[in-house]
């Protein structure tokens, strides 16, 4: 699969009658085939109205999970209930401090692979490929207590590439059933931008430099499936209409664009004036797509269609036009419980505005 010029980043507000749904399921209220009967129906709904905003790939909106970090932090054995890393969120009305509920206290192991069913579902009802979204093995900084963790790992980078090694074992059964396309959700990337994060890592025994080199080439590792193309999508952190980090793309353009050679597509974040400018663009290799994440999730508030043309043309300034693409910034509801501050109308008019750009543009 090549690149495309109108992409979806992942998930998508839950419809109220899942919500009940899921939460009858929980109360023992409903069955098992019951429930999923009632999944299927919003997968479907979801894919169709991505196709119908014109996007040129698809998810099923991450609709089945808890959260996009389930296949790393809810269906994996190794950990124990303990809160791990404390992170801060920032928001125009304040800041909320989220710690994950559990820390790492043994070797981790897979107990399923969750996307198997995501995909062969959703690729029997899309006409357009279906991209399936992961997420970055280096995310378990969160899950790391050195007091704790250590008895089963000399250091977190040890964790991370069997974390990597899972998630590579993931991707591979689903380029078997013909996944084309994989998004691997790099929050531990994009937030490095922000020294606030780098503190906190540091202080866990993550130097910078060392996330930057081996940490990369541990993350490049999972990106060599054959017949499957790669996206990283640089995440800044992304609940309830709160964000992680601010910063621009300078101080890890060089390390990210170039050490990650065996992704094809760099899905990045650019909303507001968090993102920085463009100029990083620069360092992005001529063989690899840019997609741009101008329209935000974070409001309802509509963009224009000729400023986010606009913007685009900007870009192009560093990355030839053929190869950028346009999407949202990051995902509408990464975690079931706390979407962002928008009603599914305007999620919708969001993606369509989407893929109006993508066919305005090329």
């Amino acid at each position: 699969m090549t690149g495309t010029h109108a992409d979806v980043i992942g998930s998508l507000l839950r419809p109220g009658y899942l919500s009940s749904a899921q939460a009858a399921l929980s109360a023992g209220e409903l069955s098992a085939h019951e429930f999923k009967a009632i999944e299927d129906r919003a997968v479907d709904q979801a894919i169709a109205m991505q196709e119908g905003c014109g996007l040129e790939v698809v998810t099923d909106g991450e609709l089945r999970r808890f959260s996009f970090l389930d296949h790393l932090l809810g269906d994996v054995d190794g950990f124990v209930p303990q809160p791990g890393a404390t992170i801060v969120f920032h928001g125009h009305e304040g800041e909320w401090e989220w710690a994950p509920p559990v820390t790492v206290a043994s070797k981790i192991s897979p107990r399923r692979k969750i996307t198997i069913e995501e995909f062969a579902y959703a690729r029997g009802r899309a006409r357009v490929p279906v991209k399936v979204t992961l997420i970055s093995p280096l995310i378990l900084y969160t899950a790391w207590n050195p007091s704790v963790s250590t008895a089963a790992y000399k250091d977190a980078y040890e964790l991370f590439a069997d974390a990597a090694a899972i998630i590579k074992d993931e991707v591979t059964e689903l380029a078997r059933l013909g996944c084309e396309y994989v998004q691997i959700d790099s929050p531990d990337l994009g937030t490095l931008v922000d020294p606030e994060n780098r503190m906190l890592r540091e202080g866990l025994g993550m130097p910078t430099e060392r996330t930057l080199t081996e940490g990369i080439e541990i993350l490049n590792s999972i990106a060599d499936v054959p017949g499957v193309t790669f996206g990283l999508h640089l995440c800044k952190g992304n609940n309830q209409s709160m964000w992680i980090a601010t910063g621009g793309y300078d101080f890890i353009a060089e390390a990210v664009f170039g050490g990650l050679s065996n992704f094809d597509t760099f899905l990045l974040e650019y909303d507001d004036e968090r993102s920085g400018g463009f100029e990083p663009l620069a360092k992005v290799p001529d063989d690899k797509i840019v997609v741009l994440g101008l329209i935000t999730n974070k409001t309802g508030e509509l963009e224009s269609v000729p400023d986010v043309v606009a913007r685009i043309n900007d870009a192009a300034k560093y990355v030839d036009l053929e190869r950028l693409g346009v999407s949202t910034q990051c995902g509408f509801a990464p975690v079931s419980v706390g979407p962002n501050h928008l009603s599914e109308e305007d999620q919708e008019r969001k993606l369509e505005l989407v893929g109006e750009v993508a066919h305005q543009v090329w």
